[in-house]
């Protein structure tokens, strides 16, 4: 005769499966992203998927891989080859080929005689242009990992196509709260990630663009680049890629050419800055409003974890953990309201 109770088995097997959880999130830390991929694939393309599949009553294995095929040719190629044009740039910056080689000179002059350490200027902007290259997938070095990542995502969505109900039915049947709550979460699931998802997507790409454009209207090196800067730093809404204009107009009147200086200044700040304000605003209405407070944390909590893709997947995590935490709020207070109903029946 066994010397455990029911509940005492069943405290013991909730132990053992939390252990092995705690072992199988570690074993996949490597594979979150790919994770994360699919789910943020799966949310944007699901409505495609079941107009496909439902109403024009198409084969779901067929769907699942045009979905695969369109998020690959709109979304995940156009990422890879911005992130290795900036990568490679970044990598070729050094202090014979920056453009105010001038300024690094007299800085360097200036530490070495007052600091003690004549490359200070040099080996800052190594440093940088190192920092920075680590954050975007290099095509040498991280080769493996990004077809590792991408085939695992892909691997995942498949599946959470072709077998849909079974895998939103399983997410409700093991989803720690009521099926009302269920459906409320899933629901604000959707709009936080199409906010900064296709939203600060749809943000960032107009920036970029209209950087570029500017850049090459006025005759700056290298516009592609810049507004490829300029649309990752979009996704800081306090940043955003107008405030690439200062230093560049600044350049401009340091080396003679005020009017244009002035003209850039003011098409990036009245007119850039307009349309970010003009985009937001239409966005906030039709999908969620995300607070720039999610958005300034969530990339700094991002960017560590997972490169340049936590400028999306930061602020993703930051909105699904403040969502969960609005749920658990919901779940405790309708718990305290059973419980003082319980004891009023009881005493009464």
């Amino acid at each position: 005769m066994s010397i455990f109770n029911y509940k005492q088995r069943n405290n013991i097997v909730l132990i053992c499966i939390i252990i092995l959880g705690c072992f199988l999130l570690y074993a996949l830390s490597g594979l979150f992203s790919s994770i994360l991929g699919a789910i943020v694939l799966f949310t944007i393309f699901r409505p495609m998927y079941i107009d496909m599949v439902d109403k024009r009553n198409w084969n779901k294995t067929i769907s699942a891989l045009i979905i695969m095929l369109i998020s690959l040719i709109v979304i995940v190629i156009p990422m890879l080859f911005l992130c290795i044009m900036v990568v490679d740039k970044i990598a070729g910056i050094n202090s014979r080929s920056f453009p105010i080689q001038d300024w690094i000179y007299k800085i360097d002059i200036f530490s070495g005689h007052h600091l003690g350490d004549p490359k200070l200027a040099e080996e800052t902007l190594q440093k940088l242009g190192a920092y920075a290259t680590q954050l975007f997938p290099s095509i040498i070095t991280g080769i493996g990992n990004i077809l590792l990542t991408l085939l695992v995502m892909y691997f995942l969505l498949f599946f959470m196509f072709t077998q849909k109900d079974q895998f939103e039915a399983g997410l409700l049947k093991y989803a720690p709260f009521r099926e009302q709550h269920a459906l409320r979460f899933s629901e604000a699931l959707h709009n936080a990630t199409y906010s900064n998802v296709l939203g600060q997507g749809i943000i960032a790409l107009t920036q970029g663009t209209l950087l570029a454009l500017g850049f090459f209207a006025f005759g700056l090196p290298d516009p592609v680049f810049w507004g490829a800067i300029g649309a990752f730093i979009s996704f800081l809404p306090v940043v955003g890629a107008p405030t690439l204009t200062i230093p560049a107009a600044i350049i401009l009147m340091a080396t003679g050419h005020v009017l244009k200086g002035i003209g850039l200044l003011a098409y990036g700040l009245l007119f850039i800055g307009n349309i970010d304000n003009v985009l937001r605003m239409i966005i906030n209405k039709r999908l969620a409003n995300t607070h720039p407070i999610i958005s300034v944390i969530g990339v700094f909590i991002g960017l560590p974890l997972f490169g340049i893709l936590g400028l999306v997947f930061g602020p993703l995590l930051l909105s699904y953990f403040l969502l969960l935490l609005e749920i658990y709020e919901t779940n405790r207070r309708a718990a305290d309201r059973l419980e003082r109903i319980r004891t009023s029946n009881t005493d009464n």
